[in-house]
């Protein structure tokens, strides 16, 4: 599935009857299962319906690092990144990418 990041939007879990999305390097995963952290009022619900890349490779929840650029990440935040990355492929399907 193809989905532009206006129609990731609506997979921000504030519609019960729509998975939860959170995109890492353009790749889309269903972190439905995760409701918890990622629903409406959880720890990371600021992730969801969003590509998430740069806020995790800096392990930031500041809303401007909430986004898909990685332009200017260090080694290590691209190290951080891949290990997330890693993370979410171990636990979440991935259901798709950002174009």
């Amino acid at each position: 599935m193809e989905l532009s990041s206006d129609q990731l939007k609506q997979f921000d879990g504030r519609d019960p009857d729509k998975p939860i999305y959170v995109a890492i390097k353009g790749r889309v995963f269903d972190v439905s299962s995760g409701e918890t952290f990622y629903g409406p009022g959880g720890s990371y619900c600021s992730f969801a319906g969003r590509d998430a890349s740069r806020a995790l490779a800096k392990m930031s929840k500041n809303e401007e690092d909430i986004c898909a650029s990685i332009d200017g990440l260090t080694e290590k935040e691209l190290g951080v990144l891949a290990d997330w990355e890693t993370k979410f492929e171990a636990k979440y399907p991935v259901v798709g990418r950002v174009v």
